[in-house]
């Protein structure tokens, strides 16, 4: 997904190449071919190529798959994420004034 996100629409010769590790291209293939099942892909014909591009914008998945992380490993409590987060970075001090802002913000917002 990151590829397809990454180039806005791609090929599954094209994404089989951009991958460190690549699996062969058959596995590429199939992981396409589930991830459009899913509904997280679309494909059109380009002769005889697939060209796959995302159903949902970038930011609009990742707000998808953080909810679903969080509710499926933190019993959805934002609060046990973000600790969980916190114990495992090692933050610079801008780092923690970014996040203490953005807590401020939130607090003022009544979120």
């Amino acid at each position: 997904m990151d590829i397809v996100y990454e180039h806005g629409r791609a090929t599954a010769a094209e994404i089989a190449v951009a991958l460190p590790d690549p699996p062969s291209y058959s596995a590429v293939r199939t992981l396409l071919r589930i991830l459009e099942t899913k509904g997280h892909l679309r494909h059109e014909t380009d002769g005889l190529r697939y060209v796959y591009s995302p159903t949902v914008p970038r930011d609009q998945a990742s707000r998808s798959a953080l909810r679903n992380l969080v509710r499926t490993f933190f019993d959805g409590s934002a609060t046990q994420a973000v600790a969980a987060l916190l114990d495992q970075a090692k933050l610079s001090e801008e780092e923690l004034e970014r996040l203490a802002g953005l807590i401020d913000e939130a607090r003022k917002e009544g979120r």
